[in-house]
């Protein structure tokens, strides 16, 4: 009854996320798998220990494949480096069974969810100023400018761009950037 209960708020939290909030929601899951991932190895339950790494290498995989790296410009490019290097010190930790690339990789997602975190705090006043109606578009709003050269909007890269085309902005995802 708990993995059916726990199951449905996770549901419907993604269902009602903006986009900053599903990429928080993954940074959470991801931490979750490798935290699991730690206790495992420590206590020699090698299965668990290998699910729990691909779980959270299949969460880096739908990170990296949600990256707009053609509208993200250099901060989509960067975040894909790092998730490709997190991505390959898991596959070293199942490899080896070691515990420092774990720790590495967690404490690196533990500074990514932070500075998410300061991303949507940043995305509300924007939202708020906002003609009524409009959405949130908080850090899935970065890339190209008006000028097509990675402006940000008058040097606040949170800054409201005008509202994008859907399919456009927004891939094959609802939440991609």
């Amino acid at each position: 009854m708990y993995a059916n209960a726990n199951a449905a708020y996770l549901e419907s939290r993604v269902h009602s996320a903006d986009p900053v909030e599903l990429v928080r929601i993954l940074y959470e899951s991801a931490s979750g798998a490798v935290t699991d991932a730690r206790r495992h190895l420590a206590a020699g339950a090698i299965a668990e220990r290998s699910r729990s790494i691909n779980k959270a290498c299949a969460v880096l995989a739908e990170l990296i494949s949600s990256l707009d790296r053609e509208r993200g410009g250099e901060i989509a490019q960067r975040l894909g480096q790092l998730y490709d290097y997190m991505y390959a010190r898991l596959i070293e930790a199942n490899r080896q069974q070691a515990d420092a690339p774990l720790a590495d990789v967690l404490g690196l997602l533990a500074t990514l969810s932070e500075a998410w975190e300061g991303a949507g705090a940043v995305a509300q006043p924007a939202a708020a100023a906002e003609a009524p109606g409009a959405r949130n578009r908080g850090a899935e709003s970065y890339g190209a400018g008006s000028d097509g050269a990675g402006s940000y909007g008058a040097g606040n890269a949170w800054a409201p761009l005008p509202e994008p085309a859907p399919a456009q902005a927004y891939g094959s995802h609802a939440w991609s950037f």
